[in-house]
């Protein structure tokens, strides 16, 4: 990866609470002006690591570098990063003007100056025209742009953001993630988001950093990490891959490249425990040897011209050449 005087980097990174060790001794680049996703189950150390990264949790072991200087016993203001909170935490008695210009007043800047800047960053963000509404009055989508405002008005070089659309309904949901994509890319500065979703970090990120245990366990391309998963556990929280055993040694199988085959191909014989409709795809969920779990994303139109029902036995097949080898 090529290096830039602008990247993030954590370096030998520790945080411990008491005995407990809540990340563990990571060391990773976050490339300069990236979409990068921090992604992993709860109690990962993925919060953990982005809040040491702001400045609101302290570095046990290891070093935090921004653009080629150690920011770790920096205060949050001082560290060129800027995060926006899962609860959005506006201040309920300000108008969204103020609550974006907030951080400039408590630096001394003049009004006529801050909110001349915090108009700008309201616009930015689609808002301009309700600058002078209190938070109460704004819908969830609008609360969660003017945190964003409020975050990007200090001129970051990173943004960081904890589970900014976890609040969100669905459908606004993947609404906002494609405007957070397009405004990463106009401002060209680096951003780490924080989620536990699968389908929200492939769809954002230009890196996933796949985190368990308190250790990086994957970090890549969104599509190589969905496409080559290096672990079970990789492979069975990114979704959509089927976990074989064959002749002892471990893969995993997309389940779109999983089929059902006729009874005398290759493959392993199952029982079909349920069927789900997905509209273009039907998942075919079997038991096969050894309880082996299995599923078969299979087009509508040729599910439901040869159906299968639970409790009926089939055989499942795929291609050798899709089945991907994982670390023992």
């Amino acid at each position: 990866m090529l290096r830039s005087s602008l990247d993030l980097e954590l370096v030998s990174v520790t945080k411990r609470y008491g005995d407990a060790v809540a990340v563990d001794n990571v060391t990773h680049l976050f490339p300069a002006g990236s979409y990068v996703c921090l992604l992993g189950p709860s109690g990962c150390g993925k919060t953990t690591t982005l809040r040491m990264i702001a400045g609101h949790e302290t570095v046990t072991d290891g070093a935090i570098l921004l653009s080629g200087r150690d920011i770790s016993h920096l205060p949050p203001a001082k560290r060129g990063t800027a995060m926006m909170f899962q609860s959005y935490a506006l201040f309920p008695h300000m108008s969204v003007r103020d609550n974006v210009a907030f951080s400039l007043k408590m630096k001394g800047e003049d009004a006529a100056s801050r909110n001349r800047k915090a108009g700008e960053m309201l616009e930015l963000v689609g808002m301009g025209h309700l600058a002078a509404r209190l938070p109460a009055q704004l819908s969830g989508g609008q609360q969660q742009r003017a945190a964003l405002a409020r975050a990007l008005i200090t001129r970051p070089q990173v943004l960081l953001l904890d589970e900014p659309l976890s609040a969100l309904d669905p459908f606004l949901r993947l609404r906002v993630r494609g405007e957070l994509k397009k405004l990463q890319r106009e401002l060209g500065i680096s951003f780490i988001h924080v989620t536990h979703g699968q389908d929200e970090a492939l769809a954002l990120a230009d890196q996933v950093v796949l985190m368990n245990n308190a250790v990086i366990e994957q970090a890549g391309t969104a599509r190589d990490v969905f496409l080559k998963p290096r672990t079970e556990f990789v492979a069975r929280f990114m979704g959509g891959h089927n976990v074989l055993s064959l002749e002892g040694k471990r893969y995993s199988l997309r389940t779109d490249r999983t089929r059902i085959v006729a009874p005398h191909e290759g493959g392993m014989n199952a029982a079909v425990t349920t069927s789900e409709f997905l509209g273009t795809h039907v998942a075919v969920n079997a038991i096969g040897a050894g309880d082996t779990e299995l599923t078969a994303m299979i087009p509508e139109e040729l599910f439901t011209a040869a159906p299968v029902e639970p409790g009926q036995s089939i055989r499942v097949g795929w291609h050798p050449a899709d089945l991907h080898p994982l670390n023992q």
